[in-house]
């Protein structure tokens, strides 16, 4: 009896980095304390890598990457999906992103028998029409959903092109090889939308030229209503529609005039790259690497090192930055919990895409196997009260 409480105590107290070590069988990554990471794997273009650190209680990121068939057609068209992510508010935009947007990609992609910026923008609409049906549904019972939002980076290789899709303020960073140097240089893809960037509060001015308060400098940083920094994403619907910003949402996220027009978008800014032999990878992340790394900071440290781990080694770096900007000890963050950990750095996401130009002059032809793969973390369902997760409920939701 004295032996089973010993071990009991033992499971309830062993060292916090070890709480949530497991091997996920469905995603063939693994979970080290508060990070998750696949260290290398092979997509059709070539290898990738993923990591993701938690720091909310709830992981707020979410990921995924998709190798094969890019249509519901055995026909093809075939290539790479890669999506980022970085929600807010709560974790439900973004998880029903992960599960929701590719299907739609392909099934788009399957009527019009190819890969297009018009196939992503209509998976995009559709994706926020699906979701403003589930805070339609959700309202009378959980009306904080209404607040629940998510920034959504898509990248898709396909027929030699690079189609990159941005709403908020995520953002992929090509690394090109210049051939007389030898040096890689760092190409920012994606086009943000933070209200800290003078052309995003313009756009913002122009599309609502009767709201002097539409962009409100708040703590010293800019916010679109005073409330939230970023201009397009998928969900914030209390923002979007009328008939969300009003009790019984919580007050601080009412407006006092009512909305005439949707204050925030999610139309993404679509880019089209003709990939080129030379371009070596893509660093697509959500916002909390670029807090802590430049563009060419992160390229320098993916090509400088082997390519297994490189997603990993990109997170941890930020971590490292982020302990330092607090005068602490990277191995004193990472005792921290989940929930504390929040006052340190965000959620981070990281997918390294390596080009092979063999394989992508060749992958829209060729058929190749399908992969799926969902960065993980600790994604505890909304209420759950025990302080651990077991090896299925951190997997991935």
């Amino acid at each position: 009896m004295l032996s089973e409480l010993m071990n009991y105590l033992n499971s309830c107290f062993r060292p916090r980095s070890n709480r949530y070590v497991h091997t996920s069988a469905d995603s063939g990554g693994r979970q080290d304390g508060l990070l998750w990471y696949k260290d290398t794997g092979q997509h059709i273009n070539g290898d990738f890598s993923m990591a993701v650190v938690q720091a909310n209680n709830l992981l707020e990121d979410q990921s995924q990457l998709e190798s094969g068939s890019l249509s519901t057609h055995e026909s093809g068209p075939y290539g790479t999906f890669v999506g980022v992510y970085d929600g807010h508010g709560g974790p439900e935009t973004s998880r029903y992103i992960n599960d929701h947007l590719f299907q739609h990609l392909k099934r788009f992609s399957s009527e019009q028998q190819s890969m297009s910026v018009d196939v992503i923008r209509k998976a995009f609409q559709a994706t926020e029409e699906g979701f403003l049906n589930v805070v339609t549904r959700q309202w009378p019972m959980k009306p904080q959903i209404a607040a629940v939002g998510s920034c959504c980076l898509v990248g898709v290789i396909c027929n030699e092109t690079l189609y990159i899709a941005n709403c908020g303020d995520s953002r992929a960073v090509l690394g090109r090889i210049v051939k007389a140097t030898g040096e890689v240089l760092s190409i920012q893809l994606s086009q943000e939308h933070n209200a800290c960037i003078e052309s995003v509060r313009q756009e913002l001015q122009s599309l609502h030229p009767d709201d002097p308060h539409i962009v409100v400098l708040k703590h010293n940083v800019w916010r679109v209503k005073g409330l939230i920094q970023i201009s397009r994403s998928i969900g914030d619907v209390y923002l979007k529609k009328a008939e969300f910003n009003r009790e019984p949402l919580y007050s601080k996220f009412r407006l006092r005039d009512p909305i005439k027009r949707p204050i925030l978008s999610a139309d993404p800014a679509i880019s089209v790259i003709q990939l080129q032999p030379h371009d070596q990878f893509i660093i697509f992340a959500s916002d909390g690497l670029w807090e802590h790394l430049t563009n060419q900071e992160a390229v320098d440290i993916v090509q400088k090192h082997p390519r297994s781990g490189s997603a990993k080694r990109l997170v941890k770096t930020a971590l490292q930055e982020a302990a330092k900007k607090r005068e602490m000890r990277y191995s004193d963050l990472k005792k921290i919990d989940r929930g504390v950990r929040r006052h340190f750095h965000d959620d981070i996401t990281v997918i390294v895409v390596f080009l092979d130009s063999n394989l992508v002059s060749k992958a829209s032809s060729v058929k190749g196997p399908n992969l799926s793969v969902r960065g993980g973390g600790i994604n505890l369902p909304p209420n759950t009260l025990a302080p651990y997760a077991t090896t299925t409920e951190a997997g991935n939701t």
